[in-house]
């Protein structure tokens, strides 16, 4: 007799139609925040759900949004909100890999992009909008744009939509929404203004606490470098990334003015970086981070809201240029690597006035990130888990000159390792080759 019992994704209540589209993208099994989320997704449940970045939460929400949409009726019935216009991108690339299978009709709405355009497409009309908050606010002020009918409202990255001043700003659209909607909330973590916002907007909420508030995942090793200044900072970056040769790093900084700065001190060194900021144009942000996932830049220097959200593949590395002044944030930021199962290096910076703030984070993170004893001047002090990553064989780059070579889209298949080539002398990038590239999808790879 044929065994009928559902597994994966069918399991948890999802059409084979998404299901063939999933496995064309190499996600054959859900995520453990995908098996908890979605059949309450499902069952019509709010759900507060708080789960690392990086853990899969966007398929999460998707799925049932998708799943429960009525391709008859041409209202907004799906409302996904986000901090920051890369991670609207981000979101609206998901459901529109996604809509073909069950006939949706998906726009994302945030700053920098043609009014007029959007305008047009939202009096032809849209299904599922992904937005920030502002340039909703703006269409609903016009009338372009009714939330009335809306079925289902997301509020992604929330933790860090709160911290950006977007509060009022989410209020006010959930207010344009109609009470019989079913309310979602992802955070990272729960401080106390996302409590009131759960209290106040939705009903009865189930909590899906996938991970611990504070800490980071298991396989990012951190470490803390204390320097004497920035001069000093800048150096030794520039000395760690020839050090650690990164697949994809990330640098953090502080605001737009350093991001700039540090970005001119890199290429005057002669790494291989861009910048991501908010005064940027929408075309060049996009530009910066196409470069990136593409792996045609290897380091992208950013702010915080700039590069909210990002989920790049292959990001090895992190580095804190300007340490995060709270715990929330450090995890938000080194939650860039380390994804899905992979290792990654997370290597904060530290100036004698930046003491505190190191104190402040390894008591929040339950007994330090770091372990202490750091020497002065640029010595490291390995986190508790460990050294920094370790050096395959196989993974380093090209000499200086050489071509790059990698598989469509900067990557190779995991097999095939990261190149043969030996590692880059000087610390500089140099225009050198990176070989191979960070490896297909695996198996349930979350967004």
């Amino acid at each position: 007799m044929k065994n009928t019992t559902k597994t994966g994704f069918a399991a948890l209540g999802i059409r084979e139609e998404l299901i063939n589209l999933l496995r064309k993208q190499g996600i054959n099994e859900p995520m453990p925040i995908q098996s908890e989320a979605i059949p309450k997704l499902l069952s019509g449940r709010d759900v507060i759900a708080q789960a690392q970045t990086g853990s899969g939460k966007t398929l999460a929400y998707v799925l049932p949004m998708l799943e429960t949409l009525q391709p008859g009726k041409m209202h907004v019935q799906g409302l996904v909100l986000s901090p920051s216009r890369e991670l609207a991108a981000q979101i609206t690339e998901e459901l529109e890999r996604l809509a073909p299978a069950v006939g949706a009709t998906v726009m994302s709405v945030y700053g920098g992009k043609d009014v007029d355009r959007q305008l047009g497409k939202l009096k032809d009309g849209v299904q599922l909008i992904v937005a920030t908050p502002g340039r909703l606010l703006d269409h609903l002020k016009r009338g372009s744009v009714l939330l009335n009918k809306v079925s289902m409202v997301v509020i992604d990255e929330a933790d860090q939509m709160l911290q950006f001043g977007f509060l009022e700003e989410v209020e006010e659209v959930l207010r344009q929404t109609n009470s019989r909607r079913q309310t979602l909330l992802f955070s990272a973590t729960l401080p106390q203004p996302v409590r009131h916002l759960a209290r106040e907007y939705m009903k009865s909420p189930e909590e899906l606490l996938l991970q611990s508030r504070s800490a980071p995942a298991k396989e990012i090793k951190q470490e803390l470098v204390k320097v004497a200044d920035d001069e000093a900072k800048v150096n030794k970056l520039v000395d760690l990334i020839g050090e650690h040769n990164p697949y994809l790093a990330l640098v953090f900084c502080h605001t737009k003015q350093r991001v700039i700065e540090l970005t001119d001190a890199l290429k005057e060194r002669g790494v291989d970086v861009d910048e991501l900021h908010g005064d940027l144009s929408q075309a060049k942000r996009e530009q910066a981070m196409r470069r990136f996932r593409e792996a045609k830049v290897q380091v992208l220097v950013a702010t915080d809201l700039a590069a909210r959200g990002l989920d790049v593949e292959g990001v090895t590395h992190v580095y804190n240029y300007d340490i995060p002044h709270d715990a929330a944030t450090y995890v938000h930021r080194i939650g860039r690597t380390g994804r899905a199962g992979e290792t990654g290096l997370a290597t904060t910076f530290a100036t004698p006035r930046d003491q505190r703030y190191v104190e402040l984070i390894g008591s929040a993170l339950r007994g330090g990130a770091w372990r202490s004893g750091a020497g002065a001047g640029g010595a490291r002090a390995r986190g508790a888990a460990g050294a920094g990553r370790p050096r395959a064989a196989g993974r380093g780059r090209a000499a200086p000159g050489g071509a790059r070579s990698a598989a469509p889209g900067g990557r190779a298949p995991r097999s095939a390792g990261r190149g043969a080539a030996g590692p880059r002398s000087g610390g500089a990038q140099g225009g050198g080759a990176r070989g191979g590239g960070r490896g297909g999808r695996g198996s349930g790879r979350g967004r």
